[in-house]
């Protein structure tokens, strides 16, 4: 997600919005467990403790859930509010960033997970490719991404746009990445004109959970 133009270390054009809802956003982000959330994609996750990163972490839900398995969790979120409140709720376990697509320019390594949940919408179709081309960057070798699309209307004052399983495939493998899992589901949070897709990358060829 860029930050808009003549704002250097400014408003994130794709957070638009989430600052002034952060507080509704927080309450509404912890009432699910990353369990129900992320369920198809559990068994993708790496076995043994390791490096993970969850980028558009929000309020860092997701990103404690994976420290209590064990793993040292870098999260990046560019919206300062949803930092403060993670930090509050979740404890020093995280390394938590200000930073976002695609660029993430303080970002350093590689990662045995690269999450990213409710984030692709947010990047237009070239900040989509780069940002491919950056998680590729920090997939470790046999490491695996973790992607959510979100289908459906943009709510008011918010930036996404379409985003479709087909471009994010072709994407992805124009960057070494090959798709491992692809799965279908309704919206959590019972919008009945939302629905979502998983996704799951795997560097080298890795093809089994």
């Amino acid at each position: 997600m860029s930050r808009e133009s003549g704002r250097p270390g400014g408003t994130v054009a794709g957070a638009t919005g989430y600052g002034q809802a952060a507080g509704v956003l927080a309450r509404r982000y912890e009432a699910v467990a990353f369990e129900d959330v992320h369920r198809a994609a559990l068994a993708w996750l790496p076995a043994r403790p390791g490096r993970v990163i969850d980028i558009g972490a929000g309020t860092g839900r997701d990103a404690a859930a994976l420290a209590a398995r064990g793993h040292a969790v870098t999260a990046v979120e560019p919206t300062a509010e949803f930092r403060v409140a993670g930090r509050s709720l979740h404890g020093a376990t995280i390394q938590w960033l200000d930073d976002s697509l695609p660029e993430l320019r303080s970002v350093r390594g590689v990662f045995d997970l690269v999450l990213l949940s409710a984030v692709w919408m947010h990047l237009d179709r070239a900040e989509r490719r780069a940002a491919m081309a950056r998680i590729s960057d920090l997939s470790a070798p046999g490491g695996r991404s973790i992607l959510t699309l979100r289908h459906g209307p943009v709510p008011p004052g918010r930036r996404m746009f379409d985003v479709t399983v087909a471009e994010t495939v072709e994407s992805a493998g124009s960057q070494g990445l090959k798709v491992v899992h692809h799965s279908e589901s309704a919206d959590i949070l019972s919008r009945p004109d939302v629905r979502w897709s998983c996704l799951v990358l795997a560097r080298d060829g890795e093809v089994t959970p």
